[in-house]
C-alpha cells in the first residue's frame, strides 16, 4: 500500500476508536513519526493529510527541515532530547513532546526567551517505571509542573508517554488508563503557563487502545511508512 493509502486506513481506524469511546475523530491528532524516512516520503505523508510531522532525532530533523520536508504541517520533536541539542529545535518546532527533566526544561525556557518566544511542550512520564526509558515518574509530576509553571517562556500543553512493550496492545491499556487518570488529576490543578490540552500516547501497534483510553495525540510511524530497516 502507498503512504496515502496507509494514512487513509489509519484515519479510518482512528475514527472507529474515537467513536467507540464516544469522542469526535476530529479531536484526535495524527502525528506521523518520520524517523528514518527521507524528505520525499515525509512530503508524501503531508500531502496524504497527516496533522503533524514528528521527528525523533535532532540531526535528521535539521537535515529534512532544510529540505522543506515538513512544509504544510506543524513539526513536533518526539524523541529523547539531550539538553545540548535543544538549541537546534527552538524556532523550528511547534512542540517538544518529550521533556523528561527540569534541566532540559530550563534550557528550553532559556533559549525560548533568547528567541523571544514561548515554547509549547509536553511532559514525558515514564508510566511503567522502566530504567531504560526517559521521563519522570508519576509521583514527581506535581512538583515538576510547579517548577515548570515558574518558567515564563514555557507553555506546558499536556503529557506524553511510551508504555512498556508487553506484546499485546490490550495489555497496555492499564498503563494508558493510569496516564489518563494522571492527566485528569493534573487538569484539575491550576498552574500558571500550564494547560492539560493534550495526552500523547499510542503508536502503530496500540494507538486504537490508547484512543479508547483517552489519548488525543497518537504517533504512528510504521503504520504510515512501513517497517523501518535499521542498519
Amino acid at each position: 500500500m502507498s503512504i496515502a493509502e496507509n494514512v487513509k486506513e489509519i484515519r479510518e481506524r482512528i475514527a472507529r476508536a474515537a467513536q467507540e469511546s464516544g469522542r469526535n475523530p476530529e479531536d484526535i491528532t495524527l502525528v506521523a513519526a518520520t524517523k528514518m524516512n527521507d524528505a520525499e516520503r515525509v512530503k508524501e505523508a503531508v500531502l496524504a493529510g497527516i496533522d503533524v510531522a514528528g521527528e525523533n532525532r535532532v540531526q535528521e530533523l535539521m537535515e529534512k527541515y532544510e529540505q522543506g520536508a515538513y512544509e504544510g504541517v506543524p513539526l513536533h520533536f518526539i524523541g529523547t532530547l539531550q539538553t545540548n541539542k535543544v538549541k537546534y529545535l527552538i524556532g523550528k518546532v511547534a512542540m517538544i513532546q518529550s521533556v523528561g527533566s527540569l534541566k532540559c526544561l530550563a534550557e528550553i525556557s532559556r533559549l525560548a526567551k533568547k528567541h523571544d518566544l514561548v515554547q509549547d511542550v509536553l511532559i514525558e512520564v515514564n508510566i511503567g517505571g522502566e530504567e531504560s526509558k526517559s521521563g519522570i515518574s508519576a509521583a514527581e509530576l506535581p512538583v515538576f509542573l510547579e517548577e515548570a509553571s515558574k518558567m515564563e517562556n514555557i507553555h506546558v500543553r499536556g503529557l506524553m508517554t511510551i508504555p512498556p512493550i508487553l506484546g499485546k496492545c490490550e495489555e497496555n491499556s492499564r498503563f494508558f488508563y493510569k496516564m489518563h487518570e494522571l492527566f485528569v488529576d493534573m487538569s484539575a490543578k491550576k498552574y500558571d503557563n500550564i494547560n492539560m490540552d493534550f495526552l500523547s500516547m499510542g503508536m502503530s501497534d496500540d494507538f486504537e487502545e490508547a484512543i479508547r483510553c483517552g489519548a488525543n495525540i497518537v504517533r504512528v510511524g510504521t503504520g504510515i511508512f512501513g517497517a523501518r530497516h535499521y542498519q
